[in-house]
């Protein structure tokens, strides 16, 4: 884009970055073709903030949205709903609807929380988001089905076979057909094939890995049309970048993206409780805040790129109950 100069004219030459580039005789390295593809609002990109453990976590990102004047899409939860009091539940639900948000929680059991010691050895660790035989799977279905009926629609999947029963209970009518399943980062694909066996299992959307290249994303764009979930800033243990500032290119590429913050330098949550809610919404704010320094970035080098409004359609925003078991929306 060109600038003005002297007398109200437009200088045609590139500025800023380009610009230098350009007079140093240097070139950029090109970026993958843009996604033609959109969410069924037709905007590009949605605000995702993690680990929001609580109807007083949700309170406080809510809070900081408001101070920093921007939208949040969706928020997940990783302690699990297992860990959650029915009223919590309801609290999230209603706060969520509210707001125009959805809430995705983590469905509770899991192997490396079990009484096995494998999940937990250096060698196994891969598996600690998986469930170990049917009486972890059984928990699983039961707390997404208690969850449910709190008005919850939105819910994080580790494990493969959680993930097709989940979708045969939706098609055969026994869970709402609102409900979307958001694959975590705990079972991310690192190529296209592994996209498409996730999205054929009844995948809703898709966790990529955080350090994933804007090539890399473009791969996996092409293979499937399911919105991609991405760390653009991850907490330590999931590598610790740091990339909001390429939050456009990444759009770009990956479109329809949930741009995900967590926050490097923090400490790790799960399983959250009453002893660790201060710190758990003082990291959360954070977050925010790292979102809207991203949203700075993406108007700054990409304005043409939209973010979806509140409650926008195909979010799995929550339905407080209003008496019935399972809804049926």
């Amino acid at each position: 884009m060109g600038s003005l100069i002297d007398g109200g004219e437009t200088d045609p030459r590139p500025q800023g970055a380009a610009g230098a580039f350009h007079r140093a005789g240097l070139e950029q390295a090109r970026e993958p073709a843009p996604s033609a593809l959109r969410f069924p609002d037709g905007a590009h990109f949605r605000i995702e903030i993690p680990s929001v453990e609580g109807p007083r976590v949700l309170e406080a990102v809510l809070d900081a949205a408001q101070e920093h004047d921007i939208v949040v899409n969706r928020v997940s939860q990783g302690s699990g709903a297992m860990l959650l009091k029915e009223v919590e539940l309801r609290d999230m639900a209603a706060l969520g609807a509210e707001a125009g948000l959805e809430v995705s929680l983590f469905v509770g059991p899991r192997e490396g929380w079990g009484t096995g010691a494998h999940a937990r050895s250096p060698d196994g660790a891969s598996q600690a988001g998986q469930l170990r035989g049917t009486e972890q799977l059984a928990y699983a279905v039961e707390d997404v089905l208690r969850a449910v009926e709190a008005g919850i629609r939105g819910f994080l999947v580790a494990d493969l076979g959680l993930l097709s029963i989940l979708n045969e209970m939706k098609e055969a009518g026994e869970l709402p057909t609102s409900c979307v399943w958001k694959v975590s980062v705990m079972m991310a694909p690192s190529n296209p094939a592994a996209l498409r066996v996730l999205e054929r299992l009844g995948a809703g959307t898709v966790n990529v890995p955080s350090d994933v290249t804007t090539a890399q994303l473009a791969e996996l764009r092409t293979a499937s049309s399911l919105p991609l979930d991405l760390y653009v800033e991850s907490p330590d243990g999931l590598g610790g970048v740091v990339r909001g500032n390429e939050s456009a290119a990444l759009v770009a590429a990956g479109a329809p993206m949930y741009v995900k913050f967590g926050l490097r330098n923090a400490r790790p949550l799960y399983p959250a409780g009453e002893q660790l809610v201060a710190e758990a919404s003082a990291i959360a704010r954070a977050k925010v805040h790292r979102a809207a320094v991203a949203l700075e970035w993406i108007r700054r080098l990409a304005p043409e790129l939209r973010q979806s409004a509140p409650a926008a359609e195909g979010l799995a925003v929550p339905l407080p109950p209003t008496g019935a078991t399972l809804p049926a929306g």
